[in-house]
């Protein structure tokens, strides 16, 4: 019995002991890389590494929690621990390298050592995770560390429970029984579960059985259901929870949170909170730096070509929304000749459209005219990743024809986006080609992490430049 319990009873020691274990494996990462660096001083650190490494260890206590690393394991896939042990490091050694330029002293410091450092301490930190990983799934494959679990409610969201908890062993939850007040189906099985009676039978059957959790799985509309449930179990003491029935809602970053203490479920949520919205800063302000000077002859070199083969200013200025909505100025090379519009509509760049220059026409194609939008990155209006800014007219125009349009500035506008790598670029001429984009624009936006941004930079890098649509 004891055997059993012990890792049910003292789960929240595993989170207790990572927490303590994460700010040592830095420590030990560092003096193992000193010791590759400099192995006639090892394991002596000098004052001034114990300063940095010091420092990476406030970081480290200060900055895991953000990324959830210390909730309980149990129902999270090894996958998305390493994914959050991943962001969370660059994470702190990204601050440690704007503090160590920041202060002027990056070069009191080993660069070999900071890279053996950098290496070592993510391989040691998702070294130690997986250890713990698989202690727990053996303790699992022993028929130790699982949550029996009671589901109450055998309509359609049961059924997707029931699917997903088969489909995900190493959650550690077994479904014991199902009940539903449809009394047609007593006694029949579903997805191979028993259902072994209504809501009232739910009580004796776990005075009789060992139970650890009731899942309620019944409608929105079931507000008096739930209460005599939560009333009759009154004397058990079984976690309780309730999943809604919101999978009928499209959602967006959904997840549960706490208002003044009262649980709360976003169903829309932008996923720039919280360390990703630091993550984000930096990657966009280190990069775009970066980039910008890296391409600041090229950016000298297109704009006297600019100057020199047609009148008008070298920047084209557009308002545009950003984040939240927020208008903002986006800025372009000007590709076509200066001229005014008889209409408030604003008329898309089509092909073989007169107004655009030579010079422009190469511009457009290989979106060297996007370039200056570095600049709006280095503002904070934009990203190097994210949705593509459209004219105000046209979010105006397609808000109301495109379903969950707007919902595209819950991040900041991106130079770069998905549905530009994957040929969704240029010019919008039907409705279905607005809704495929906006349909890659919230994908992203759903499955924002740092890695996904970096697969879309390379991919922009060597297919995302030059397509057929820029024009």
């Amino acid at each position: 019995m004891f055997g059993k319990s012990i890792f049910k009873s003292y789960s929240g020691f595993i989170n207790v002991f990572s927490r303590v274990l994460d700010p040592l494996v830095v420590v030990i990462a560092a003096i193992v890389s000193y010791g590759i660096r400099f192995p006639e001083d090892a394991p002596q650190l000098p004052e001034s590494y114990y300063s940095l490494v010091l420092f990476a260890v406030f970081s480290v206590i200060l900055i895991f929690p953000m990324f959830n690393l210390y909730a309980s394991w149990r129902g999270q896939s090894l996958t998305k621990q390493a994914r959050a042990i991943i962001m969370a490091w660059v994470t702190v050694v990204l601050l440690m390298i704007i503090i160590l330029f920041g202060l002027k002293v990056s070069s009191d410091y080993s660069r070999l050592w900071l890279g053996w450092w950098m290496v070592l301490g993510l391989l040691f930190l998702l070294g130690f995770r997986m250890c713990i990983y698989a202690f727990l799934q053996y303790q699992r494959l022993q028929g130790r560390n699982f949550r029996c679990v009671v589901i109450v409610g055998a309509g359609d969201l049961g059924k997707k429970i029931i699917s997903q908890v088969d489909a995900s062993p190493w959650t550690g939850y077994k479904i014991n029984a199902l009940f539903d007040d449809d009394t047609s189906l007593n006694g029949s099985l579903i997805s191979g579960y028993n259902i072994l009676g209504g809501v009232s039978e739910l009580e004796p059957y776990i005075q009789n059985n060992h139970v650890d959790e009731v899942w309620i799985a019944l409608p929105l509309r079931a507000e008096v259901r739930v209460k005599e449930l939560l009333y009759g179990l009154r004397h058990h003491t079984v976690n309780i929870k309730l999943i809604p029935d919101i999978f009928g809602f499209t959602l967006l970053n959904h997840s549960v949170t706490e208002i003044a203490g009262l649980a709360a479920v976003n169903l829309s949520e932008t996923p720039m909170g919280g360390g990703n919205q630091l993550i984000k800063a930096v990657e966009d302000r280190v990069l775009a730096l970066f980039i910008f000077v890296l391409i600041s002859p090229l950016l000298i070199l297109i704009s006297l070509v600019i100057r020199f083969t047609s009148s008008g200013p070298i920047l084209f200025k557009q308002k545009r929304h950003g984040w939240d909505g927020k208008i903002i100025n986006v800025y372009k090379f000007r590709t076509m000749r200066v001229h005014s519009e008889d209409t408030d509509q604003l008329i898309q760049a089509t092909k073989d459209d007169q107004r655009i220059t030579a010079v422009g026409a190469f511009l457009r194609r290989t979106s060297l005219d996007e370039l200056p939008q570095f600049y709006n990155v280095l503002q904070g209006r934009m990203s190097i990743v994210g949705p593509r800014p459209h004219a105000i007219y046209h979010n105006h125009l397609y808000k109301d024809q495109v379903s969950k349009y707007m919902l595209r500035h819950m991040v900041k506008p991106g130079i770069t986006g998905w549905a530009q790598v994957n040929g969704l670029r240029g010019e919008t001429d039907t409705l279905e080609k607005m809704k495929k984009r906006v349909e890659y624009d919230l994908y992203y936006i759903e499955n924002w992490s740092l890695w996904f941004d970096i697969k879309i930079i390379f991919l922009t890098i060597f297919k995302g430049f030059i397509h057929k649509n820029a024009y």
